[in-house]
């Protein structure tokens, strides 16, 4: 009998045009908004809890006991101790934190309140209830002022420079974002005008590959795979090929940047070599020699290559900016 073995070749690619593209860069700008709301983030992680006095107001953290009842019977799931809740959250019903403000640490009294018509429970939807409160203690929270923010919360001395600061940082993680925007954008129209007959076992092996990345990221949340796959619902076939687009993309990206790379003579240096491996040695704190032990360098020196591929393209294209239209912010009142 002869023994038929299937080897998975890599195909013949046809690379298309890669050299003096054209694409368009949106190009952000932080807002005032973005740094304000940044700012007010800062303010409320710095904020202090004090014990108010005097009657709750909205915006206060109450501590409370509570049991429900529904004509006089207490009903399942409305009973808890020491129940921290921020009034005017509107995390219960409608009319029950309202009913709290005004009230001070150390009384007892009742909320009525009517549960939605549209309520999960459907034995108490559209029903009046009575909740009897015990009120155990109210905290305010107090933020730091602004001008205090930068001495105490910042390494700055004053609010003009953390503001800066942020600013600063913002913009830089948008020029990021921006320009991954445009490096996606040309590959994606390098990977249009390639040609190659792809044979399904190289997209079946990145996809094992992804299937086994994120089951090992789940491993180390302590959670099982066939654990998770149950919660979500899904047999191992369908989440298997959840993974297909992914894969798919990837391999073509390889391909491609890999021919550009080899139409070119890119490859990398020495030094690039080095710095990657003390890259990854600083990563991992490892020393460099034991990294050296454990990585496999022609593998290393050929992704370093596609990446130069990548800013290849990038510096020969036609990059053409326009600013991208201010944003509404959610933060921004």
């Amino acid at each position: 009998a002869t023994l038929t073995v299937k080897v998975a070749v890599k195909p013949e690619v046809k690379i298309g045009a890669y050299n003096g593209l054209t694409v368009e860069k949106t190009v952000h700008t932080v807002s005032d908004e973005a740094v304000e709301a940044e700012l007010k983030r800062v303010q409320e992680r710095n904020a202090r809890e004090l014990t108010r006095e005097g009657a709750a107001e909205n915006g206060d953290i109450v501590d409370i006991d509570f049991e429900g009842f529904v004509d006089g019977v207490a009903f399942e799931g409305g009973k808890a101790e020491h129940y921290s809740l921020t009034l005017g959250s509107g995390s219960f019903i409608p009319g029950f934190e309202d009913q709290i403000v005004g009230h001070a640490a150390g009384e007892e009294f009742d909320v009525n309140v009517t549960f939605p018509e549209q309520y999960q429970a459907a034995e108490l939807a559209g029903k009046p209830a009575v909740f009897k409160i015990k009120l155990h203690e109210v905290k305010y929270k107090e933020l730091p002022a602004p001008d205090e923010l930068a001495k105490d919360c910042s390494e700055y001395d004053t609010l003009d420079e953390f503001k800066a600061s942020i600013r600063k940082n913002n913009q830089e993680q948008l020029d990021k974002q921006d320009d991954l925007a445009v490096e996606n954008a040309l590959v994606d129209q390098v990977i249009d005008g390639m040609e190659a007959e792809i044979p399904q076992a190289m997209y079946d092996v990145r996809m094992d590959e992804l299937v086994n990345d994120f089951a090992f990221r789940m491993e180390q949340q302590g959670l099982r795979l066939e654990d998770y796959l149950k919660y979500m619902g899904q047999s191992v076939d369908q989440f298997r090929a959840s993974f297909m687009p992914q894969a798919e993309k990837q391999v073509k990206i390889r391909l491609a940047l890999e021919a550009v790379a080899a139409a070119e003579n890119i490859e990398a240096s020495e030094d690039e070599l080095n710095a990657e491996v003390k890259r990854i040695a600083d990563q991992y704190k490892m020393e460099e020699d034991k990294v050296r032990e454990l990585i496999n360098v022609d593998e290393v020196k050929h992704d370093l290559a596609i990446n130069k591929a990548i800013d290849f393209i990038k510096s020969h294209a036609n990059v053409v900016e326009k600013a991208a239209e201010a944003e509404k912010t959610e933060d921004a009142q």
